[in-house]
């Protein structure tokens, strides 16, 4: 199964982000850029890939273990950014701290269950919302979101998802993605 950790915004962040999304459509070149679904948009915490059957069941015992030891996490949607000229994303304000300690815990849950994992990269959170096949000018949608400033509210799950690509070969075909798992951070610890 493909696998990541994440962290899902509730639907009124989804609603308010789309809002912010849908004015960005409007803006020169905004065509050909591929736009995520927003039944898909996640903080991605820790990606897996492929994973073996048999390491699925060790992997779910040390997530709920990090989220035990995670406190709920107070957040809000904010301003934007984009990796290089391939994604666009929304940022997010808040608890950034704990935000990337659960990621990091997250990726640690994989490495002790056997999951094999890149090269660690520092978390940078963001919620991708569109992307680019060649290199795509994000400034004037960077700029757009600048003043943009969701609701705060409060990520109470580390969520395991299976990603679906598709398959059917029609252009604009999005990924599917299915909560396979739900743990509550409870903050029972360090």
């Amino acid at each position: 199964m493909r696998l990541f950790a994440a962290v899902l915004p509730p639907e009124e962040a989804v609603r308010e982000l789309g809002a912010a999304v849908d004015a960005l459509h409007r803006l020169p070149g905004a065509d050909g850029l591929r736009w995520t679904g927003r039944p898909g948009w996640h903080f991605t915490l820790a990606f897996y890939g492929e994973v073996e059957e048999e390491l699925t069941g060790p992997l779910a015992d040390r997530l709920s273990r990090a989220a035990r030891r995670t406190p709920p996490v107070p957040l809000a949607l904010r301003g934007g950014g984009h990796f290089g000229g391939r994604a666009l994303w929304a940022g997010v304000s808040g608890d950034v701290t704990t935000l990337r300690l659960l990621a990091d815990r997250a990726e640690a849950a994989a490495r002790r269950a056997g999951v094999p994992m890149g090269e660690h990269r520092r978390y940078r959170p963001h919620l991708t919302v569109a992307r680019s096949r060649q290199a795509a000018d994000f400034e004037a949608y960077v700029t757009a979101l600048d003043d943009f400033a969701g609701c705060p509210w409060t990520a109470g799950e580390l969520c395991l998802v299976r990603s679906n690509l598709p398959r059917s070969g029609v252009p604009g075909e999005q990924p599917r993605y299915e909560t396979v798992a739900r743990w509550a951070l409870a903050g029972a610890g360090g």
